[in-house]
């Protein structure tokens, strides 16, 4: 059974940016709920509820139950917008679902096992998450809070692409419609190559090794040239 994420909400009329200003120093934060076949509706919700939500990851990906003068949308987050550098948020906006028609939603990936597989267990082995969430699309019914990628078999050279994904029934990644070119990679697992570190006593031994065989090599040398002019004089 799907979790319910309940979100209060109150409709307001006044709008405009000082009205917006005017609810923020209230506590409270200006936001829209737009979508089906309702018109655009302004509301507010608590700022503390909200901020506390906000640090939840259901928050961006779950479908939300607004709680608007007594009755229940089903919304979910679209976008949101935060203070530069205060702890502060100033406007969300929900767009309402039709239960009967698909969505396109990015949800987070969950990886897990990643410490037993293989890979995790070689030492000299960096296994990098090139992706952290994906799009997907499904009915609402269908939309799951996250994507599970089970990391156990994962072995050192390793690349776990999109398509290689576990999808709950009824959820598709649309971007695969468009060619294998776009089967991005999600977990790759590299064996890392280090350099060995030549310290200046190493250096300075490397070069001495180097003159004696540059010498040796040119004494050689000389000696060939006489024994030829010898055997000329010869």
């Amino acid at each position: 059974m799907a979790t319910i994420h309940e979100i209060p909400a109150q409709s307001r009329d006044d709008e405009g940016r000082g009205a917006s200003r005017r609810l923020r120093r209230a506590g409270q934060v200006p936001a829209i709920v737009y979508g089906g076949d309702q018109a655009p509706q302004s509301i507010q919700i608590e700022h503390t509820a909200a901020m506390l939500a906000s640090k939840n990851e259901w928050f961006y990906s779950a479908i939300l139950d607004l709680k608007l003068d007594g009755s229940v949308q089903k919304v979910l987050l679209r976008d949101m917008q935060r203070h530069p550098f205060k702890p502060q948020l100033l406007h969300l906006d929900f767009q309402r679902i039709d239960e009967n028609k698909a969505i396109r939603v990015r949800v987070p990936l969950h990886f897990l096992n990643q410490e037993k597989s293989p890979a995790g267990k070689t030492s000299g082995v960096v296994i990098s998450h090139a992706l952290t969430d994906i799009e997907i699309a499904c009915l609402p019914k269908d939309l799951p809070e996250y994507v599970a990628v089970d990391l156990v078999a994962l072995e050192v050279g390793d690349i776990v692409h999109m398509s290689d994904l576990k999808l709950p029934a009824g959820v598709e990644i649309p971007e695969l419609r468009l060619g294998r070119e776009h089967d991005a990679a999600v977990v790759t697992a590299q064996e890392v190559r280090q350099e060995v570190e030549v310290t200046p006593e190493e250096e300075a031994a490397e070069g001495e090794v180097a003159a004696a065989d540059a010498g040796a090599a040119a004494t050689e040398e000389g000696g060939d040239a006489s024994e030829k002019q010898d055997d000329g004089e010869k």
